[in-house]
């Protein structure tokens, strides 16, 4: 069994953004030397996302609008979680919907993704040191 643990880290320089990072992980995968397993990738803040979609500009806009509409940042006295000082409710709201997490099949030592897809780290709080940690495990 093979296994790998790395951990990639972000700071944006916005409070949101979506990354491709689908070329990180291919290379962590090829780095593994697993050719038939799983690779987890998960982002370990919970105002950060990872997730599976397709990267074309416009659908990265519509998550951006689509997200604000359901958890806005503003007003942000409308959360009570922000009663506490912070000002980041709707980013932990945006993170759930979006997902922490993703699993890929490792077939022939390659992601097995379906037509378009890629992986995406949401940040949803940003301008901070944050973390997305992947781990694979096969043979």
């Amino acid at each position: 069994m093979r296994f790998l643990t790395e951990h990639l880290w972000f700071n944006t320089s916005t409070k949101r953004a979506y990354i491709n990072i689908t070329p990180q992980i291919e290379e962590l995968v090829r780095k593994s030397q697993v050719k038939e397993g799983l690779c987890l990738v998960n982002a370990m803040h919970i105002t950060a996302s990872v997730f599976i979609n397709d990267d074309e500009d416009g659908l990265l806009k519509d998550f951006e609008k689509w997200l604000e509409r359901l958890a806005a940042h503003e007003p942000v006295s409308a959360y009570s979680h922000n009663l506490t000082g912070e000002d980041n409710a709707d980013a932990h709201l945006k993170r759930q919907i979006m997902g922490r997490e993703v699993v890929v099949a490792i077939t022939n030592r390659k992601l097995d993704f379906g037509p378009w897809e890629q992986i995406f780290y949401g940040e949803f709080d940003g301008m901070r040191k944050k973390r997305v940690m992947v781990k694979i495990i096969g043979e």
